[in-house]
């Protein structure tokens, strides 16, 4: 409806309620239409002017002789949060915001594949409680990380994804490397924004780097147009022609480009916070507390299984194990919980989950959910009270309307929850012969396990005795990788971690890949710890490369590759089931010449030197120790270790 009609309907209906005859209006009153548009053009010029920009650059200038540039203003945030290394591979979409890091003291780390940059946030991000940082390129750089930001967002992982972007002004316009980026991460990161002006950058990131670590955290995502990144006189020569045209339409254009240009850099180095923004953690309320205390204190078989949550800020690790081991209860540690009582604790049981849980009367799952490493909650038994908690309450009920029902669910930080939960139950204690039952459960496995470690194998080395000899090198201030199926599976029965935050794995995604990442960020933040890594030889395969990114960086570690020539967790099952081996087969590929070849050292184990087994282990700490990166081949043959274990 046009305005002038609108005007006259809406008078005709004000003078018929007035008995008031339409005739009688004045003949003057044809000006109210007239100022009626007379407003509405006003409103419109003034919303143009608005959403051109000249309102705000009243206030705010644009400094158009200032050489500075927007990645100065990623670095500052990223400083301001304590972030202390940036992994990346070089792009020049992103090369101000590295250069920027370097100048400030970030250390910059780039790798030979997008996907280990985040693999190596990632790690920085699980061991020191903060946000891992990574900085890629624009498409295919970004495309290369999608794999490892889903890995973060299942094992809950803050870390913050630097994306370069095409201009602001060219996207969606065919510009080299320009892909709708926005969508492709939306369903993986809980946080994704796409920066505008250069005055955006600082309040964007804060807010990327508060949403990543808040509730449940995970990975975040925001885009870097290049033209907010790189300085003025720099994006005014690409923006801008040189020479105005002279036509109508060319004076036009090029005004609408100055004034867009004007908008992109005004207000852009006004002073911002730069500081962390403060965190939504959810917290349990103390009456949820308080029935978890009642339930627990009259258990006579409590049982505890610890997942990955349980080691997130704020509880520092030390707090929590004081408070499990206070507690007094039998547990099971998975994920980044490994590890977290050390090594061979009376009350951590390694062995025959399923078994105990079965009988247990009373289980607190801490920070784990009833996924398929818990069989969907099958394997709870429908008589024992259940008490779960956790930060996600979607996660924390999945499957709870099919298989298992809790009796209290808690959406709260895991950590907080069990010391509080420990101070309710005042030093209460439970009758030892609950503990000592699934001690004696975990002896007799052990046994079983030096039993297989004397089993002959066809060819090479047995797996089962290599990985005892490892456990027993293994040094304290070690910190475990581990990447790859069948050799890796072994190993997380035989190999236990010194203690908490010495434990990397991929999560529940179960992703293969991560070793080289994981490596690289544990031995940036923990220089002092040995990291081993331990790889099935299909695993090694995506990290071979990054021994180039080891060398050049000097970081050095130790990697253990059980090479038995084969995907064999999955050659396994798929012979026994469909009678084919295809597309399984390895070979026996001399994996630390090709390290050598990369400036690193190898080492190789095999039957002919079956006996220095715990030598050339040895002989590999002492390489690490003067600063070389090393890979030990080690030609395994096949046992029954693992038959059984399904790997989907």
């Amino acid at each position: 409806m046009k305005g002038a009609e609108f005007f006259w309907r809406q008078r005709h209906f004000l003078y018929h309620l007035m008995e008031i005859p339409a005739v009688a209006v004045p003949a003057g009153s044809f000006f109210t239409p007239l100022l009626l548009v007379c407003g509405t053009l006003v409103a419109a010029v003034l919303c143009a002017a608005h959403h051109l920009g000249l309102f705000y650059r009243l206030l705010h200038k644009v400094d158009k002789t200032s050489i500075r540039h927007g990645g100065e203003s990623v670095a500052a945030v990223l400083r301001a949060h304590g972030v202390r290394f940036v992994f990346t591979l070089v792009g020049g979409h992103i090369s101000p915001l590295l250069v920027a890091c370097e100048k400030l003291g970030i250390r910059v780390v780039d790798t030979r594949h997008e996907v280990t940059a985040v693999f190596a946030a990632d790690a920085v991000a699980r061991l020191t409680g903060t946000v891992g940082v990574v900085a890629v390129t624009a498409g295919p750089g970004l495309t290369n990380t999608v794999t490892a930001v889903k890995n973060a967002q299942i094992a809950q992982s803050p870390v913050l994804l630097l994306g370069g972007a095409a201009s602001t002004l060219l996207q969606k316009r065919g510009a080299l490397q320009a892909i709708d980026q926005m969508s492709l991460f939306r369903p993986l990161c809980k946080f994704c924004a796409s920066v505008r002006r250069v005055r955006d950058i600082m309040p964007t990131l804060r807010a990327a780097m508060a949403a990543a670590q808040s509730g449940t955290p995970g990975p975040v995502f925001v885009e870097l147009p290049i033209d907010v990144l790189y300085p003025y006189f720099m994006v005014q020569k690409e923006m801008v022609p040189a020479k105005p045209p002279k036509d109508l339409m060319g004076r036009v254009v090029t005004w609408y480009l100055t004034n867009y240009l004007a908008n992109l850099f005004a207000g852009a180095w006004e002073p911002q916070p730069e500081g962390p923004l403060p965190l939504d953690i959810p917290q349990a309320s103390p009456q949820q507390v308080q029935r978890c205390v009642e339930v627990l204190s009259r258990a006579k078989r409590p049982l505890m299984v610890l997942g990955s949550q349980a080691l997130l800020p704020p509880t520092p690790t030390d707090k929590l194990r004081a408070a499990v081991e206070s507690l007094g209860v039998p547990c099971f540690l998975g994920g980044m919980a490994r590890g977290l009582l050390g090594r061979g604790h009376p009350l951590h049981i390694r062995e025959n989950r399923s078994t105990a849980l079965k009988k247990a009367d009373v289980i607190l799952l801490a920070g784990i959910v009833c996924d398929f490493r818990l069989s969907y909650g099958r394997v709870l038994s429908r008589r024992s009270k259940i008490i779960i908690v956790n930060r996600n309450r979607k996660e924390m009920l999945i499957n709870s309307d099919m298989f298992w029902k809790p009796q209290e669910a808690v959406q709260g930080d895991v950590g907080s929850f069990v010391v509080k939960l420990v101070e309710g139950l005042q030093g209460q204690t439970w009758a030892s012969d609950w503990a000592e039952e699934l001690q004696q459960a975990d002896r007799q496995k052990e046994q079983s396990f030096r039993e297989k470690a004397e089993m002959p194998v066809g060819q090479h080395l047995n797996p089962v005795r290599v990985l005892q000899l490892v456990e027993e090198t293994l040094p304290d201030n070690s910190i475990l990788v581990v990447d790859g199926g069948d050799f890796v599976g072994t190993a997380a029965h035989l190999v236990q971690p010194r203690g908490p935050l010495r434990w990397l794995d991929p999560g529940a995604f179960g992703t293969l890949g991560v070793g080289a990442g994981f490596a690289l960020g544990a031995k940036l933040c923990r220089p002092d710890a040995e990291v081993w890594c331990l790889f099935g030889d299909g695993a090694f395969g995506y990290s071979l490369i990054e021994f180039d990114t080891f060398v050049r960086h000097k970081v050095p570690v130790m990697a253990m590759i059980g090479n038995d020539a084969g995907w064999t967790q999955i050659s396994r099952e798929q012979v026994s089931c469909l009678g084919s081996n295809v597309a399984c087969g390895l070979a026996y590929t001399d994996y630390h010449k090709a390290a050598m070849g990369l400036g690193a050292q190898g080492l190789l184990l095999s039957r002919e030197n079956e006996d220095q087994v715990v030598k050339v282990l040895r002989d590999a700490q002492q390489w690490c120790r003067e600063g070389h990166p090393v890979v030990v081949n080690i030609f395994i043959g096949r046992t029954d270790f693992r038959d059984g274990s399904i790997a989907m």
